[in-house]
């Protein structure tokens, strides 16, 4: 048997939820309005259905705050709490799923992760990324070819942003060890597409666990840890970004 509704069994006023959608303004976007009431539902029913108290509602908040007062340019805490939480993922797989239904296939995209700088600098085809590189790490050669999702040709002057983490698992950002945009570079692609860099093996590690997302993670009984990888974005003109990494 199935279960009915929760508006059919709910005890609480059917119609909140909805006077509270239709208080949206006239002037609002299409978008907002359909996003903002889409959420506003979702966020409601799960409340109607445990039933929270103040306490434990006013303990969630508190929560929020924390990740917002934690996140600074070091680190993201909301970030990493959509990625715990899954959300992050979810909206990248909404994003490749609507790239793979096009008639050409793309790299698959992954999620771009809280430690990303805007200003890594362009380093020359086959120049080192790390530059303190620790006595267990491993250096490696990393190379690739940027091409056209359709007619597979190469495509030069496409930019190749990469960034990972060293072998304690800390980014620049999370480590002052580490000199200025170590273990990051943009590169950009040659005649053929190719670009080529050396760069450490990337190692596993565990996020920011001191936080929210750490405290969530515990409380559901599940590890803080991601697998080995490297983040990549490319870009050039004319055509859709990718964001990805590669899991070593």
């Amino acid at each position: 048997m199935s279960a009915a509704p929760a508006s059919d069994t709910s005890r609480f006023d059917p119609n909140f939820t909805q006077h509270v959608i239709d208080s949206i303004g006239p002037n609002t976007s299409p978008r907002m309005r359909e996003v903002m009431g889409s959420l506003t539902k979702h966020l409601h029913d799960p409340a109607r259905e445990v039933e929270p108290t103040v306490d434990e509602w006013m303990k969630g908040v508190q929560l929020i705050n924390w990740a917002g007062q934690m996140s600074n340019d070091k680190r993201n805490e909301g970030q990493l709490l959509c990625d715990v939480i899954g959300l992050e993922s979810l909206v990248d797989e909404i994003t490749y799923k609507k790239a793979s239904e096009a008639t050409t296939f793309v790299t698959r995209s992954a999620i771009l992760g809280p430690f990303f700088r805007t200003d890594h600098p362009i380093r020359d085809k086959g120049a080192t990324i790390s530059f303190n590189t620790p006595d267990d790490a491993e250096v490696v050669y990393m190379n690739g070819r940027v091409l056209d999702a359709k007619t597979k040709k190469p495509l030069s002057n496409a930019s190749v942003d990469m960034w990972e983490a060293s072998t304690n698992g800390l980014y620049k950002q999370q480590d002052d060890n580490q000199v200025d945009c170590n273990l990051r570079g943009t590169f950009i692609t040659d005649a053929n597409g190719e670009y080529a860099f050396y760069c450490i093996k990337p190692t596993a590690y565990p996020v920011p666990d001191d936080g929210l997302a750490g405290k969530l993670l515990d409380l559901l009984d599940r590890h803080p840890y991601r697998p080995a990888h490297i983040h990549l974005i490319v870009l050039i003109d004319g055509y859709k970004p990718i964001t990805t990494q590669i899991f070593d």
